[in-house]
């Protein structure tokens, strides 16, 4: 039976076009609902586990993000009191052949222009840009999203994948942020004014009591990512704003000057104030389901919000594939496949998000044990803790 009506994407960043061209793979009309005035991408560096390369050669974009990507050779982290290294974990060949994928950085906007690149490619897939979506109808044949400005746009059923703000989410659970505390700052800085003492080819990490400091290569080497996050004194609401030098120099004290030198480098600075939500588990609500942030906000500690919302897309597209949606039309059959694959493993991120986010910010005693936790442990052993989250494939994705 062909299916007329395409199925509506609320949101056009990197779940949201993840999503599309997932779906276009299985052969529906999609029709992206986007409130900005463009399909792009802001922000700055990401990192990219190999479970983010192996749902890019799902979504049949694998070689472009690869080609954009910066390969590292480890993952550091030091003591931002002391500057001694706290662990080193080596992303070369063997980590390559443990999980079948390489570990790397790259801009946000780069991983952006490769989905909508192959979106634009799939040739099913229709933007719809400064439509904001306010609330969303069902009936027993479809949806009908309906936009702040009073349009309806009709579809079969609807993926919201409208961020840690979503308008869906909201609808179907309403349920409030979990406002960190926790102030992300960051920046990108060219590489000829970035040190040179601290040009490595790693994504490292300097934590400190209550705070700690990120950067890596941007590129091919030509930027640098610059991350800065401290507990704030203040009550912080949910939201990003312009940022000041002087509040960032005020909570970086005692801090060693080869780390602290990273926060004099940016000419401006964007300001978060970071929130994620406590895992749920239903976000299927008949013909509409939610995707990434919208379904599992979660703080940044384990680098894994985007690769999170890629490997939704695809088990989306595996759910709609195996549950025969494209003859039947069961969506939310499909749906709740999809959700029942997805809910423990993005809630266990998200928790550990939390809890990482703990250790990277230890203080005193604390401090001293985060130091011991990692010492003499093998390259192997590093793998071994990191399967779980590494070792993603579109083969299992899907639960029974």
């Amino acid at each position: 039976m062909a299916i007329a009506a395409p199925v509506l994407v609320v949101g056009g960043g990197i779940g949201g076009l993840a999503a599309a061209l997932a779906l276009a793979r299985q052969g529906f009309a999609v029709r992206v609902l986007e409130q900005a005035a463009h399909i792009g991408e802001i922000g700055a560096g990401i990192q990219l586990g190999p479970n983010a390369f192996s749902a890019f050669d799902a979504l049949g974009v694998g070689e472009r993000a690869r080609g954009r990507a910066v390969y590292i050779d480890r993952l550091v982290m030091s003591d931002a009191l002391d500057g001694a290294e706290v662990a080193s974990v080596p992303v070369q060949e063997a980590f390559r052949r443990r999980f079948g994928n390489p570990y790397a950085v790259i801009h946000r906007a780069d991983v952006h222009t490769s989905l909508l690149e192959g979106a634009q490619a799939a040739g099913a897939i229709e933007f719809r840009t400064s439509t904001c979506v306010a609330r969303v109808e069902q009936d027993d044949t479809g949806v009908t999203a309906i936009d702040t400005q009073g349009g309806a746009h009709r579809g079969v059923a609807l993926v919201g994948a409208d961020g840690v703000k979503s308008a869906v989410r909201q609808q179907y659970v309403g349920d409030a942020a979990r406002v960190s505390g926790h102030v992300v700052y960051r920046a990108v800085v060219d590489r000829r004014e970035f040190p040179r003492d601290l040009q490595w080819n790693a994504a490292s990490i300097w934590v400190g009591p209550d705070c700690h400091l990120v950067h890596y290569p941007l590129r091919g080497g030509e930027q640098y990512n610059v991350v800065v996050t401290f507990h704030s004194r203040a009550p912080e609401e949910w939201g990003v704003r312009e940022g000041s030098p002087e509040e960032v120099q005020s909570y970086f004290q005692g801090i060693v000057p080869r780390a602290r030198q990273l926060i004099d480098l940016p000419k401006s600075w964007k300001r978060w104030a970071t929130a994620d939500r406590d895992p749920i588990g239903k976000w299927t609500y008949g013909r509409a389901t939610l995707l990434g942030d919208a379904a599992h906000p979660m703080l940044q500690y384990l680098a894994q919000g985007a690769c999170m919302a890629l490997e939704d897309a695809v088990t989306l597209g595996e759910a709609l594939r195996v549950n025969g949606t494209r003859a039947n039309g069961d969506f939310a059959r499909a749906f709740a496949h999809y959700e029942r694959s997805r809910v423990a493993r993005t809630a266990r991120v998200v928790l550990s998000a939390r809890e990482m986010g703990r250790i990277y910010h230890a203080k005193d005693v604390e401090r001293l044990v985060r130091n011991d936790l990692w010492k003499g442990r093998t390259p192997e052993r590093f793998y071994d803790a990191l399967e779980w989250l590494y070792g993603w494939k579109v083969e299992g994705c899907l639960a029974a």
